[in-house]
């Protein structure tokens, strides 16, 4: 496993760890904000593609990198799974910019996520609850999209690249309620104009109904693409 790391800050974001607590197979990881990036040669079988607290809108040369990387290893067949940043990465990089854009309404905190699809990676149709933090979504995905889940602010909070072992995820299976509510705590201390966001949500009622070793157990499950 290749963990493409998007975290900017270890001291307020650290999403190797929290993937790495649900992960029962050998993994390393790579900090693309250096412009590190896994090889593509074999080396690894499956990808993940982290959050981070940078905006997908923002296009510093690391991302133009990671974009680029990101479409090689689809093109190559490798299972790929983003989260968050990750999941609107994979909307830019196969969709183009204008597949990404600002939230109308920011979802932090824990929320009720319909899953429309049974038998992917997120399982059984129906009502779930995790963790989401995010201030920028995935748009106007077309017919090589297959939505799997979704929210009322949030239409697109899960998809699957049709005829590719790719998906992309919106909300944090993998940050749990302690990780969730140490998270938040950091980021109302940094005293950022979002603040009272993360204050709120750290005042409402957590609920997570432990989706995350379901998508793991799938995701790594997973097969490459047929031409790989």
């Amino acid at each position: 496993m290749a963990i493409v790391d998007n975290s900017i800050d270890s001291s307020v974001y650290t999403p190797v760890e929290h993937w790495g607590k649900f992960l029962e197979v050998p993994f390393e990881s790579f900090r693309a904000p250096e412009g590190r990036f896994p090889g593509l040669k074999g080396d690894f079988s499956h990808l993940i593609l982290t959050g981070s607290e940078s905006s997908v809108l923002e296009r510093d040369a690391w991302v133009e990198d990671e974009v680029e990387f990101l479409r090689e290893a689809v093109a190559q067949g490798y299972p790929t799974l983003g989260s968050c940043y990750g999941h609107q990465l994979i909307a830019l990089a196969l969709g183009g910019p204008d597949r990404v854009r600002r939230s109308p309404r920011p979802e932090v905190g824990w929320h009720p996520i319909e899953i429309l699809v049974k038998g992917d990676v997120l399982g059984e149709e129906g009502r779930v609850y995790a963790f989401c933090s995010h201030f920028d979504e995935a748009v106007g995905l077309d017919t090589d999209f297959r939505i799997l889940a979704s929210t009322p602010a949030c239409p697109i909070q899960a998809f699957k690249v049709v005829g590719r072992p790719v998906w992309g995820i919106q909300f944090h299976p993998e940050i749990d309620i302690p990780d969730a509510r140490r998270y938040l705590r950091s980021l109302v201390g940094l005293g950022l104009p979002t603040s009272p966001v993360f204050a709120d949500a750290l005042r409402s009622e957590p609920r997570d109904s432990g989706l995350i070793r379901r998508i793991v157990r799938r995701f790594l499950g997973s097969k490459a693409a047929p031409d790989f």
